[in-house]
């Protein structure tokens, strides 16, 4: 086994990679904290609230905030050597972004959510996968089999797929993982879910194999009914070696993007007074899952996971609605419909550190009115 993949592999999952983001020429951390009447809070518990998240260590590190209350930016802060203008990686805030071009695919009629997954590996007379549905691999209970992080973590189904064996074809090695449970009765995070959602989306729009094809094609997608309609101008997506959307962990944006894609989010696929993605589309994304109360389609929502799971958010602080896409290494987008509330944090934290962040994250939503 080659040592410089494997490392590269383990430091890229830890987040040690960033070296070909962005960052601000100055160095500087702007901050600005904008409260007034219509935020229902003061700016003074605003920075107390925000503060910690990039002055204490036990946070880990903290690159970008922003907090959006009724669409307008309220505070704003990044760490040094980052700025409005930097583009921060999504990780599996990508997983959230992949379910809305699904959701595009499904009101144009392309794809159905209860049919069997357009999967051309599955095709074959008796292969058991054939049952596997759009709705299944959206709440991460297709039944393949995955390991989503191992232990060393070159062990794990989603760094061979990333960045050793599957990274040819991501969708691919996905795609080959034989049923471990009868599709629809086990939960199962897994990223390679996510990378088969992006290969299923590439081949409504093309049925070409060419790299370039299908990479031109799912861009042309996003422009149209996503980047350009919300304004994400900044949305930078990343693709595999066979021109497949990483669809699952490799996307790039401003902290200020995100917030606008959770705020499309928030106002039920609406974005300048048009209806972008079905509102209907939305509530699914928003709705738990049959398998784990505390995911909904490629989202996670605040609500307490079954006996034995680790609750991601933080069930009994805010409100019980707020839904959230969340990345590798402390990425959160928290989105609250009762409050009109959107939150970015982007940074670098171990699992200690995360803990102290959503602990901190918790006290920022129950500022606002109705958390």
């Amino acid at each position: 086994m080659n040592r410089k993949i494997i490392l590269l592999a383990s430091l890229a999952l830890c987040g040690a990679i960033w070296t070909a983001l962005p960052r601000s020429l100055s160095g500087q951390a702007p901050r600005s904290y904008a409260a007034h009447g219509s935020a229902g809070v003061s700016e003074v518990d605003l920075r107390a609230a925000i503060d910690p998240l990039f002055d204490d260590p036990a946070m880990g590190q903290t690159r970008a905030l922003v907090v959006m209350r009724d669409g307008e930016i309220i505070a704003e802060r990044y760490g040094d050597g980052f700025g409005p203008g930097s583009k921060l990686i999504s990780w599996s805030i990508a997983k959230s972004i992949t379910a809305t071009l699904v959701g595009l695919m499904v009101s144009d009629g392309r794809l159905v959510l209860d049919a069997p997954a357009p999967v051309p590996a599955w095709s074959q007379p008796g292969d058991p996968r054939a049952g596997i549905t759009l709705r299944n691999l959206l709440h991460m209970s297709s039944g393949l089999e995955h390991v989503e992080n191992g232990d060393p973590v070159y062990d794990s189904d989603t760094v061979r797929m990333l960045f050793m064996s599957g990274a040819g074809d991501m969708a691919g090695y996905a795609e080959a993982k034989p049923l471990a449970s009868r599709p629809g009765t086990a939960f199962q995070y897994s990223t390679a879910t996510s990378m088969i959602l992006s290969d299923i989306v590439t081949r409504a729009l093309t049925a070409s194999e060419d790299p370039d094809v299908r990479r031109q094609a799912m861009m042309q997608f996003l422009r149209g009914r996503l980047i350009e309609p919300l304004g994400l101008a900044s949305l930078t997506p990343e693709f595999d070696a066979h021109g497949t959307l990483i669809g699952g962990s490799f996307m790039h944006a401003t902290a200020r993007d995100y917030a606008k894609f959770g705020e499309f989010l928030r106002r039920n696929g609406e974005a300048d007074g048009r209806q972008i993605l079905s509102a209907r589309w939305v509530r699914f994304m928003r709705t738990s899952s049959p398998l784990d109360p505390s995911y909904g389609g490629h989202m996670w929502l605040n609500k307490p996971r079954p006996e034995g799971r680790r609750d991601i958010l933080f069930p009994g602080h805010g409100p019980s609605s707020l839904f959230a896409s969340l990345g590798h290494r402390g990425q959160y987008l928290l989105i609250s419909p009762e409050q009109g509330l959107t939150i970015v944090r982007l940074g670098f934290s171990n699992e200690e550190e995360q803990a102290a962040v959503r602990q901190q994250l918790a006290r920022l939503v129950e500022l606002f009115p109705g958390g």
